[in-house]
């Protein structure tokens, strides 16, 4: 009798295991590895509920491949090493697509751990999709054949911005406020630089460099940037980084234009309207809701009817849309057939406009815009956060004209 109900037990338990391998079979796994805890939750949960709503769509017109998406939550409270932990517990749970957007740091340690994961182990690859971290060395010094960065740079937005600021005469005095660490310090070298060389008579009044997501009061530097003289501030600040320092500039009563990477998200709508800075916050994206494209527009309108908040990751779209179009064309989901599937792609980009995945070093190229956050026109339909302001068209920069050289010397199995 015990050896009966013992075989039994063994046969349900392969027949357990055998249905799990099969579901697992049926299933495209994606990591999402942000944080979900900590100063950068606030991001970290719009953007993994954009993410599960790219999901969906994919699944209602058959997932990829004919399986179905699922996005795997990865709490890395915006810490490298805990991303590593994060990364190898989804690979051990069958993930063979992992993506992440905040924070540089985080993300020169996933394309390092990625890349030695799968010199390890062949036939087990692992791919990296990266839709925010904007560093330029990720695809530079340290390109890699597994990482794919769906953002445009910090150097290509720079040059963005600056190209537009060397057009208004008014900019005067510049004071630079970033997050210390390797994207603020990329954001301040570069805009130094290149006002230089655009702008020589404008004078840097300010540079500073603060802890990433740490300060909770940013009196102090919003009193040193009124004691500059400044007239002009950028930041690469992102999340509650930003929005605290807007709050801060608010109850300082602060007016000067800022030049922003970040403006638009959370928090920061709301912040930029209670400091009443009526169109004087600018940011560079690779889109906005209120863009004349009919089906950006719809698919704005679907994500704020489920969700609290609007569409902050256009290049999320653009992303989960080519991994399918990748897949399609190469037939398979296997990742090293896809990576070279996804090299060289052309793909109409969810704002309208054709961009392109550079084979040479895997930075996908765009169409970009310059907005400005304030009172709304009959053309502008969409609001953030509940303000009544809403984004403002300023300039479009084509995909051609964001092109920058690579230093980038890529190794491919």
């Amino acid at each position: 009798m015990r050896k009966t109900l013992a075989m039994t037990a063994l046969a349900l338990s392969v027949l357990s295991v055998t249905a799990m391998s099969a579901a697992a079979e049926d299933t495209v796994k994606i990591g999402y590895i942000d944080p979900l805890s900590g100063g950068g939750a606030s991001v970290g949960e719009v953007g993994l509920k954009t993410f599960q709503f790219l999901a969906d769509e994919l699944n209602a017109k058959g997932g990829i491949q004919g399986k179905k998406v699922e996005i795997v939550p990865l709490d890395n409270k915006t810490n490298p090493q805990e991303s590593l932990i994060q990364a190898q517990k989804a690979i051990d749970a069958g993930v063979r697509f992992l993506t992440q957007g905040n924070g540089s740091a985080v993300a020169s340690a996933l394309s390092d751990f990625v890349t030695k994961y799968n010199e390890r182990n062949p036939g087990k690859e692992v791919l990296y999709f990266n839709y925010a971290a904007v560093d330029p060395i990720l695809t530079n010094a340290k390109c890699s054949f597994w990482h794919f960065r769906w953002d445009a740079n910090s150097d290509i937005k720079m040059e963005a911005l600056t190209n537009y600021m060397k057009t208004v005469p008014s900019i005067k005095n510049v004071y630079l406020i970033n997050q210390d660490y390797s994207f603020g310090e990329s954001v301040r070298s570069t805009a130094k630089a290149m006002l230089a060389a655009k702008r020589p008579d404008i004078k840097i009044v300010g540079d500073e460099l603060h802890p990433l997501l740490k300060i909770t009061d940013f009196a102090p530097y919003i009193a040193k940037i009124k004691a500059s003289g400044a007239d002009t501030v950028i930041t690469g600040n992102w999340g509650q980084d930003f929005a605290l320092l807007l709050k801060a500039a608010a109850d300082a009563g602060l007016k000067v234009n800022w030049y922003t990477y970040y403006a638009g998200g959370t928090g920061g709508p709301t912040a930029i309207k209670q400091a009443n800075l009526d169109h004087q916050v600018f940011q560079i994206t690779e889109g906005i809701a209120n863009i004349d494209n009919p089906s950006s527009q719809e698919f704005e309108k679907a994500l704020r009817a489920k969700y609290d908040f609007s569409l902050f990751y256009p290049r999320a779209v653009n992303e989960m849309r080519m991994l399918a179009a990748a897949a399609d064309k190469a037939k398979s989901l296997d990742p090293v057939k896809v990576a070279q599937a996804l090299e060289g792609l052309e793909f109409e980009v969810f704002d309208g406009g054709k961009g392109y995945m550079r084979k040479d070093d895997h930075q996908f190229f765009q169409p970009i815009y310059i907005s400005s956050f304030g009172d709304r026109s009959a053309k502008e339909p969409f609001d953030e956060e509940k303000t009544g302001w809403g984004w403002k068209l300023v300039a479009k920069i084509d995909t051609p004209a964001t092109e920058l050289p690579t230093t980038c010397k890529m190794e491919r199995p």
